[in-house]
């Protein structure tokens, strides 16, 4: 317990106060206490704490639900709510954010206790199952048949699987952050334009097959690979496009192919070919 830390984002500095006092004679640590949602989203980078304490409504532009919101989005903080407003709209807006909790001024400190502990609790079991599922999918991942990296909505790389670290001859060391553009380089085999993102084509499309006639994926070494591909975007729960997933493979064996059977019949074996 000494080692979670809880923020206070809280408007009336003596509640905060009062707040603070009850978390550390629990054994709680209080890196930071803040009135204002822009402050909140700052210090909560800064500190990643293990649960936040938000009070509905704030000082600022921001009000408690949509810094809550924010939070939720990029850093995946667990909060509990604390507000002295129960009404419908304001209990409906709050639900949209997931919390962890949600407490009605003025209360008691064993109930604020009992609603952290489970908030911890429950924070700690989604980690766990979380983790036990990245695992299995990752292991599915890297034992696929196909090339696949999958990107946030900017581009930037959160995942790729072993062979297409093989056929871009990017690590996942290197890869991981990259924006997909500097890792998957993709050109037109007819003109050789570079192709445009094919998270930005997601984005805008949705589930897409093909980026270019004759795509030829320029690897990390200058190897020129024909690849087949296609993207589709990532949902979270809320239905919000969070990404995208790139899927490709190498073609060439194919293509050999198919230069091979053009070769055979532009040398007047069509004929022979039909009729065997």
């Amino acid at each position: 317990m000494k080692d979670t830390k809880i923020m206070i984002v809280e408007d009336e500095k003596i509640v905060a106060l009062d707040i603070k006092d009850s978390l550390e004679h629990y054994g709680y640590s209080v890196p930071c206490m803040v009135s204002k949602g822009e402050e909140a989203i700052k210090m909560a980078e800064v500190h990643h704490p293990d649960l936040i304490l938000m009070d509905i409504v704030l000082r600022g532009k921001m009000d408690g639900i949509e810094t809550a919101k924010v939070i939720h989005d990029d850093l995946d903080i667990p909060i509990i709510y604390l507000t002295a407003y129960s009404d419908e709209k304001t209990l409906q807006r709050a639900k949209m954010t997931a919390p962890y909790g949600h407490i009605l001024k003025p209360f008691e400190e064993r109930e604020l206790r009992t609603n952290i502990e489970i908030a911890l609790h429950k924070s700690e079991l989604e980690k766990t199952r979380l983790f036990e599922s990245k695992r299995c999918i990752s292991s599915l991942l890297d034992n696929i048949g196909d090339a696949i990296i999958t990107t946030d909505p900017k581009g930037n790389i959160r995942l790729i699987n072993p062979l297409a670290q093989a056929l871009t001859g990017y690590r996942e060391e290197e890869a991981l952050g990259m924006n997909i553009e500097k890792v998957f380089k993709v050109v037109s085999g007819d003109s050789r334009k570079c192709v445009s993102s094919p998270t930005d084509k997601v984005l805008k499309e949705g589930t897409f097959y093909g980026l270019a006639d004759q795509t030829i994926l320029i690897s990390k070494n200058s190897a020129n690979i024909p690849i087949d591909i296609l993207g589709s975007p990532i949902h979270n729960k809320n239905d919000e496009v969070v990404g995208a997933v790139i899927v490709f493979y190498d073609i060439k064996e194919r293509k050999d192919i198919e230069k091979a059977f053009m070769s055979y019949k532009s040398n007047g074996n069509s004929d022979y070919m039909m009729n065997h």
